[in-house]
C-alpha cells in the first residue's frame, strides 16, 4: 500500500526525489531489520541477487568503500557501491563502477518501492532508500556490491544478507551512544552483528575493549579473521603495502608469497594509511576466491579514488581552504594530524559547524589552539548546536584564542575568516559532513 503518494506533478525528477524521501524523514531513525525484510519480501527479495562486501565501522568506512569500488571497477568488474550520508544530492550514495545513479533511474526506483510498501508498514527514509539499492543494483546486475552500514551494525537496514562474500569492520570508537551504547565493547557488540557464520572479515586497527569483542564474535561463528598492517608512507604522496601475493602452482593448489605492492595514495592523512591496507587485504582475500583483480588493477585503482569532503583542499575565491567532514573525536584527532604534519608560520582559521547530538567538548578540545580564530556556523537542514554554547564551550578549552564569532551562515563565515586571513595562515572547513555537503552544492550552484 503507498501511505504517502505524491500526486503533486514534479517540475524534475530530482525535486519528486527530495520529495518522496522527505516524506519519510519524520518517522527518524528505526534500528532493526522487521521493515526491511517485509518490504524487501515485498519486493520479491532483490537483495538475494547480489553477492556483497558489508562495511562496517565508526570512521574509515567510506574511504574503504570507495578504494575498494574503485579497486574492482579498475579490474573489469561492474561495482555497486552504496554508502551515506550524501553530500549534495541522494544519487551520490548508490554508484555503479563510480557513477551515481540517474535522477530518472533513482526515482523508479522508488516510486517501486514506494508501491509495494505492505499494509500497515511505516518505513523510514533510510529503510525505503536502502530498499531503492538493492532493487536497482540487482535489476543492474552487479557482479558485487560494497555496501556501507548506515548506523551500527547488528540492526542496521543494510544487514539484511545472510551470506555475504566478507565483512570489514574499520575502526571503533565512541559514536551514536544514545543508540548504540555508552562503551566501546558495547558499540563493538552493534558492528560485530554484521559477522556471518564462515564469512571471511578484515578488520582494522582499534581499541582493545572493542577489538576482543570483534575477535570473540567471529571465531564464535567460524569467521576467518585478517588483521592488516598499515601500508608505509613514502615520500610525495605515495606508500607501499608488503602484504601477500597468491599464486597457482601446477598441480598443487595455491601459496603465499610475500610481496610489496608500491602505488600512489591520493586521499589525504595518515589514516589513509590503514583505509588502503583494509581494502587492498579485501582484494588479495577475493582474489584468492577466485576474482579477477591484477596487481596493475589494484595499484591503479587506488590512484584513481577518489572522496570527496575528506581532507580535501579546495580553492574558493582564490583562497585554498582544507574541508573536512570531521564530526566525531576520532576523525577530527585524524584532521588536527593532518594539519600538524604540514607546520604552517600562521595561525588556523576554523568555520565550524555542529550536530546537536555530537561531543563538542572532545571535538573542539582536539582541535583549537593558542592563537587559533572560530567562526562558528549553523548546519543547515540539522539540529545544530547552540552557537553561544558553543563560543563559552571554546573561551573555556582555549583562553588564548584570537577570536570567537558567530555567524548565521556558512558562506558569511568563510568571508569573513578569507578577510582575516593573514600571509601563513591557513583555513579549515570542518565539524560535520552535512555543513560541507551544504557549503558544496551551493559552490555547485
Amino acid at each position: 500500500m503507498n501511505l504517502f503518494s505524491l500526486n503533486q506533478p514534479s517540475n524534475s525528477p530530482a525535486q519528486a526525489i527530495d520529495r518522496l524521501l522527505n516524506s519519510y524523514a519524520h518517522f527518524g531513525v528505526n534500528l532493526g531489520l522487521e521493515n526491511s525484510l517485509h518490504l524487501l519480501q515485498a519486493l520479491k527479495n532483490p537483495q538475494k541477487r547480489v553477492q556483497i562486501i558489508h562495511v562496517a565501522g565508526s570512521n574509515g568506512k567510506g574511504s574503504v568503500c570507495a578504494y575498494l569500488s574503485s579497486i574492482l571497477a579498475t579490474a573489469g568488474h561492474r561495482v555497486g557501491c552504496y554508502t551515506s550520508p550524501h553530500l549534495v544530492q541522494w544519487n551520490e550514495r548508490i554508484c555503479i563502477n563510480e557513477k551515481p545513479i540517474a535522477d530518472a533511474d533513482l526515482l523508479r526506483a522508488l516510486q517501486a518501492v514506494e508501491a509495494n510498501i505492505p499494509q500497515g508498514l511505516v518505513p523510514t527514509q533510510f529503510e525505503v532508500l536502502t530498499a531503492a539499492m538493492w532493487l536497482y543494483f540487482s535489476q543492474q546486475k552487479v557482479d558485487i556490491a560494497v555496501i556501507e552500514v548506515g548506523l551500527g551494525g547488528r540492526l542496521d537496514a543494510t544487514n539484511v544478507v545472510d551470506d555475504p562474500l566478507m565483512t570489514i569492520v574499520t575502526s571503533i570508537s565512541l559514536e551514536h551512544t544514545e543508540r548504540l551504547g555508552d562503551t566501546l565493547a558495547k558499540i563493538a557488540g552493534e558492528k560485530a552483528g554484521i559477522i556471518k557464520p564462515g564469512v571471511p572479515i578484515v578488520i582494522g586497527p582499534m581499541p582493545t575493549e572493542a577489538s576482543a569483542v570483534i575477535t570473540r564474535r567471529a571465531y564464535d561463528l567460524y569467521s576467518p579473521m585478517s588483521f592488516p598492517q598499515s601500508a608505509v608512507a613514502l615520500e610525495a604522496g605515495w606508500a607501499m603495502y608488503e602484504g601477500f601475493e597468491l599464486f597457482d602452482i601446477e598441480d598443487e593448489g595455491v601459496a603465499l608469497v610475500p610481496r610489496a605492492l608500491t602505488f600512489e595514495l591520493p586521499l589525504q592523512g595518515a589514516v589513509q594509511l590503514d583505509n588502503v591496507a583494509l581494502a587492498i587485504a579485501a582484494s588479495l582475500l577475493l582474489r584468492q576466491d577466485g576474482w579477477e583483480i591484477t596487481n596493475e588493477a589494484l595499484t591503479s585503482g587506488i590512484s584513481q579514488t577518489r572522496w570527496t569532503g575528506r581532507l580535501q583542499w579546495y580553492n574558493w575565491r582564490g583562497r585554498k581552504i582544507l574541508i573536512d567532514g570531521a564530526h566525531n573525536a576520532d576523525s577530527v584527532k585524524a584532521l588536527r594530524s593532518f594539519i600538524d604534519e604540514t607546520p604552517a608560520e600562521g595561525r588556523i582559521h576554523w568555520v565550524m559547524g555542529m550536530l546537536a547530538t555530537k561531543d563538542h567538548e572532545a571535538m573542539l578540545t582536539e582541535l583549537l589552539r593558542s592563537g587559533d580564530s572560530v567562526y562558528f556556523t549553523p548546519v543547515p537542514g540539522h539540529k545544530s548546536a547552540n552557537l553561544l554554547e558553543l563560543v563559552n564551550l571554546a573561551k573555556t578549552i582555549q583562553s588564548d584564542l584570537a577570536r570567537v564569532w558567530v555567524f548565521d551562515d556558512v558562506m558569511r563565515a568563510l568571508q569573513a575568516a578569507t578577510d582575516e586571513v593573514e600571509r601563513g595562515d591557513r583555513l579549515v572547513l570542518c565539524g560535520s559532513l552535512y555543513l560541507v555537503g551544504d557549503f558544496l552544492g551551493r559552490e555547485r550552484g
